[in-house]
């Protein structure tokens, strides 16, 4: 399992297509992995207006943040750096 108490950021994107891949290559290799999608063009009431759904463009409006257990981070590294 894991928690925000034992896991290390693997990677940060805007891009769903890695995310995929990053995601896909632990599943591969048998390494837990957890994301985190954070909207980053989202309504919010501190912002000054609306966005809204009907944006055209949502290239980079999600940020896929891939967290892995501090023990695997060195294996997962080595997977991403060969793979992406």
């Amino acid at each position: 399992m894991i928690t925000i108490f034992n896991r290390r950021e693997l990677t940060i994107n805007f891009d769903i297509k890695k995310q995929v891949k990053a995601r896909d290559l632990m599943t591969q290799n048998n390494i837990p992995y957890l994301i985190k999608i954070i909207n980053r063009k989202g309504s919010s009431a501190f912002a000054g207006g609306r966005t809204g759904t009907f944006e055209a463009n949502l290239q980079g409006r999600y940020e896929y943040v891939v967290y892995v257990k501090k023990s695997d981070y060195k294996q997962a590294l080595a997977i991403i750096n060969k793979k992406v």
